[in-house]
């Protein structure tokens, strides 16, 4: 059944390559919100239901076991469905904002641009498993594919490593500079619904630019 988009609001997605900061972006602009009296609910894909958090540790877990494009695909687009009607929809008609850690885009950069699966079947893919839902706003943090890997794996190496989130780490250079064109190459399509942001400043540098983005979304009301 596809969603009336017409009637919700306030849907915004973060998104970016890995180690790019989105994650914390994301954190800090719903307490932003929170403190202005907004009710907000800060979300991440895969993952918001049980069952996405299940397909999450699949799919960005390292295993013993390799799981194809394809298969990876399809689990994406699996998380994605239980995610927006169990999770995103029912906030969004009670009045939520919704703030997002990726959402469809993230399966065209890294499915499409990054494994080189047809992109006829992952844009049909994304509209049957989101209902039709898109944000009102995409941003997206860029930073070079080097230092966002660095970031990444830094991260990855404080965690254990059975449930470091890590597995999209270990593909070559290549994979996470074509991932990274992709992400541009779809926001210069849709100009009106991304803005970029440079992720290579500070942590503080950045949320003023994202808080800047979310007050003007207050202002138009």
């Amino acid at each position: 059944m596809q969603f009336q988009v017409d009637k919700v609001k306030r849907f915004i997605t973060f998104d970016g390559i890995e180690g790019c900061g989105k994650t914390t972006q994301l954190r800090l602009a719903a307490a932003w919100l929170q403190r202005r009296g907004i009710p907000v609910l800060a979300t991440a894909e895969p993952g918001g239901t049980p069952l996405g958090l299940k397909i999450r540790e699949l799919l960005l877990n390292r295993r013993s076991w390799e799981v194809g494009a394809e298969a990876e695909l399809l689990l994406f687009a699996a998380a994605r469905a239980q995610h927006v009607t169990e999770t995103i929809i029912p906030a969004l008609q009670a009045g939520r904002w919704v703030l997002c850690d990726r959402y469809a885009d993230a399966t065209l950069a890294y499915q499409g641009f990054g494994r080189g699966i047809d992109f006829g079947s992952i844009k049909w893919l994304n509209e049957f498993s989101s209902r039709g839902l898109k944000p009102e706003l995409t941003v997206l943090f860029d930073l070079p594919a080097e230092a966002g890997l660095r970031r990444a794996r830094k991260r990855a190496e404080q965690s254990a490593p059975d449930s470091a989130e890590d597995r999209f780490e270990q593909e070559e250079i290549n994979f996470h500079h074509r991932v990274r064109d992709g992400y541009l190459k779809l926001a210069g399509e849709a100009p009106q619904r991304f803005r970029v942001v440079n992720a290579s400043g500070t942590p503080e540098e950045i949320q003023r630019d994202v808080c800047r983005l979310l007050e003007s979304l207050t202002e138009a009301g």
